[in-house]
């Protein structure tokens, strides 16, 4: 056989999807990394995860592949599949069933005592090999960080006992079915669901951002961090190496892309970090808040239109005055709704107010141009941001053949 359907390393899978049929669409030829084998290797094994869910097109460089998903269709995301391929050793699985067997029958053990225990058991099966007592360590301190057993002191002693009953996943159905396809780490979710006798299929989704199941490993590592207060450094997919502090997750709804909001430890910058841009990503030491932290954190937050921008610079001020008459409340109703953090005030029986502070006043133009036929009038401390909007504007015109604009 060729290849193996099962992986150690995700993060090489991860950048496969990407690059040949998420972003890039990607020619066999355009791979240069490794050998041409390589390629169609990991070509096979994904479509053997994903066979249904692909299609191709064919042009003068021969043929692209690419994801193609009806979400009409699809109850579950099928990219969670790519995390239930990983690949494991004997011992991966054997020491489970000794582990749950010895546990279970006797007090809370040490690493040694559960080692002797079990080369008891092995002693009577053919074969010399057994696992040392580091391999059973290391196997216990997996199984503590999964929640299947309890890792306690007893004196000067570590011992480790089976943690406590877990609830029937079929009371949880429609839960975890919605929990899978909407909430980052879904594929948690995912795996529970496969316990399940018949999984629930009742949701469809009109916008189902089935991508983000490919950054569930840099989200998990991103929110242990956040929890345990601890530095991450990561790599981007343009090469740069940085180390942050992390502090919140966001989610996009309106392209469903996940960010990081964090602090850079060298300048003490607060920025936005797309999940789907870190290539690799490692856990470091814990941190220290400083005392101002929550103030600057608000500060920053309340200038955020989106997810643009930095505390390095000056927050703009952008406003703009729309017409509105009496029996046209419904558009004031649309600003408050729509405002986020800026503030709307009523100028006269017809005129009302929108303004804001934000890092990056480019980011509400596309909102702004929807009140397109109402505005009287648009002012931002940058110039070039009311330049740029009237300059839209007159290109617009002038595509549509409405009427000639000079501004």
């Amino acid at each position: 056989m060729a290849y193996s359907e099962l992986i150690k390393d995700f993060g090489r899978i991860r950048s496969y999807l990407r690059s040949f049929y998420v972003y890039g669409f990607q020619h066999r030829d355009d791979f240069t990394r490794k050998s041409a084998r390589s390629y169609d290797n990991e070509r096979r094994r994904i479509e053997s995860w994903l066979g249904g869910y692909l299609a191709f097109r064919q042009d003068e460089n021969g043929r692209r592949m690419f994801f193609s998903v009806d979400s009409r269709q699809v109850p579950r995301n099928p990219l969670y599949r790519a995390f239930k391929t990983k690949s494991f050793t004997g011992w991966d699985i054997a020491l489970h069933f000794y582990f749950l067997e010895i546990l279970k029958r006797s007090e809370p053990l040490s690493a040694a005592a559960i080692t002797d225990r079990l080369s008891e058991m092995l002693a009577g099966l053919p074969g010399d090999e057994e696992p040392d007592e580091s391999t059973v360590r290391k196997k216990l301190k997996e199984y503590a960080g999964l929640g299947l057993v309890v890792q306690k002191k007893r004196g000067r002693e570590t011992v480790y006992e089976l943690a406590g009953g877990s609830p029937n996943p079929e009371n949880w159905r429609e839960a975890l079915a919605f929990f899978s396809e909407v909430l980052p780490l879904g594929v948690i979710g995912s795996f529970i669901q496969d316990r399940l006798e018949e999984p629930c299929d009742v949701f469809r989704f009109k916008h189902h951002y089935i991508l983000n199941a490919l950054d569930s490993e840099v989200i998990f590592w991103i929110l242990r961090a956040i929890r345990e207060k601890r530095l991450i450094s990561f790599v981007t997919t343009d090469g740069h190496e940085i180390e942050v502090l992390p502090f919140k997750l966001y989610v996009g709804t309106q392209t469903g892309r996940q960010y990081v909001l964090a602090e850079t430890r060298k300048r003490g910058r607060l920025f936005f970090q797309r999940a789907d841009f870190i290539e690799k990503i490692a856990v470091g030491d814990f941190y220290q808040e400083s005392p101002d932290l929550e103030q600057r954190l608000e500060y920053f937050q309340e200038r955020s239109w989106g997810v643009t921008g930095s505390n390095t610079e000056q927050p703009e001020r952008i406003e703009m005055i729309i017409e509105a008459g009496p029996a046209e409340y419904f558009v004031v109703q649309r600003l408050l709704r729509e405002k986020r953090s800026g503030k709307v005030e009523q100028i006269d029986d017809c005129h009302w107010r929108f303004s804001a502070e934000v890092w990056d006043p480019m980011e509400l133009l596309p909102w702004l141009r929807s009140f397109i036929g109402r505005i009287t009038d648009i002012r931002c401390t940058r110039d070039w941001v009311v330049t740029r909007f009237y300059r839209d504007f007159a290109d617009l015109s002038r595509m549509y053949g409405v009427r000639r604009y000079d501004f």
